[in-house]
């Protein structure tokens, strides 16, 4: 293939020509549309090869009104995004599907809440086909902003928010077996004889954080206030709630920690405070971040989720309502993957 020369970019009209088909056909085969008899279609490929065609952007956006390119919104601020590995490994899964549909990655991150005003503005202006949020929290004017401008949006995570009559609206959304991942660690620190189990939650206003202090309560109901606090999924939160359970109970012998960040910050202050894990104090997180599950001394026992399958999942389901005809262009289901209890020293 010759290299076109600058100034003489080849145009539509020039595939048309070499292909000998129209322009109407040319065009709808560059815009991925119908109808195009396969030889046809086969010709209209090769002169684009032939010439180096690259369609106009601008002009291919106002014949199939789709931009290519999909808002992934993180509702957290930067220093947060880039301090746990669960955001990039969900970022990595969207990344993969998205290129395969050869879509375009706009990351808007939430610094604080006018940010918002910024988001509506670039969502309503037709900049993208599609949104992809996650890591939002009950109170997040975000779903009512994509209803507002009538943006389709899958989630990551369960709605915290409903349409008033506790259904979820037809919101789709992927999510972990949250609740059922928590019930196999705290029935695993049973299981070695543990009792005074403690639970180290993350922020209450988001699901999954709920989700698992639910877990935790269906199999120690009884337990009381004294043996759960809250973090934040950061190391300082988990260490701040890992000194405050010891504060109030000593005699502590195994923590469920809400993420395995957090389960680092706890191991952290047990060890300033002369517990041994596991000997003392048996210890499970969540997630099976890598590299901190594996990294941590000694290493993880934590409840796995798969994140970067998640974020895969979630860009599939936006593409097939985006690429859906207008009678197919339903809300898919929600999708709940499963969770495994990954053993290793630390429980």
């Amino acid at each position: 293939m010759s290299e076109p020369r600058p100034g003489n970019r080849p145009t539509l009209e020039a595939v048309a020509a070499l292909a000998g088909v129209s322009r109407a056909t040319a065009s709808r085969v560059v815009n991925g549309g119908d109808g195009v008899r396969p030889h046809l279609a086969d010709k209209v490929r090769e002169a684009i090869e032939d010439l180096g065609y690259v369609p106009n952007h601008a002009a291919r956006t106002l014949v199939t009104r789709r931009t290519g390119a999909v808002a992934v919104i993180i509702a957290e601020p930067e220093v947060r995004i880039f301090s746990d590995p669960f955001f990039s490994r969900q970022i990595r899964g969207i990344s993969k599907e998205l290129t395969a549909h050869d879509a375009q990655l706009v990351l808007m991150l939430v610094e604080d809440r006018g940010d918002y005003d910024r988001i509506e503005r670039y969502l309503a202006g037709g900049h993208v086909d599609g949104a992809l949020a996650f890591s939002l929290h009950t109170d997040d004017p975000l779903p009512a902003i994509t209803r507002r401008i009538g943006m389709p949006t899958v989630y990551g995570g369960r709605p915290g928010w409903t349409d008033g009559t506790g259904e979820h609206d037809g919101v789709a959304y992927v999510d972990a077996d949250n609740r059922g991942g928590a019930r196999d660690a705290v029935r695993h620190l049973l299981a070695l004889g543990r009792r005074r189990i403690a639970h180290i939650a993350g922020p209450l206003d988001q699901t999954s954080a709920a989700d698992r202090l639910s877990g935790y309560r269906d199999v120690l109901p009884a337990d009381g206030p004294e043996l759960f606090a809250e973090g934040d999924f950061t190391v300082a939160g988990g260490a701040r709630a890992m000194a405050e359970l010891l504060d109030r109970d000593p005699g502590i012998d195994a923590v469920f920690a809400g993420n395995d960040l957090m389960a680092t910050g706890a191991l952290q202050v047990l060890r300033e405070r002369g517990r041994t894990v596991p000997g003392d104090v048996a210890l499970v997180g969540f997630d099976d971040a890598e590299p901190v599950a594996e990294s941590a001394d000694p290493p993880l026992t934590t409840v796995r989720q798969d994140v970067e399958g998640m974020g895969r999942l979630m860009a599939g389901l936006l593409m097939r309502t985006l690429n859906g005809g207008p009678d197919e262009r339903t809300v898919p289901g929600p999708v709940i993957t499963a969770t495994t209890l990954v053993r290793r020293v630390s429980a």
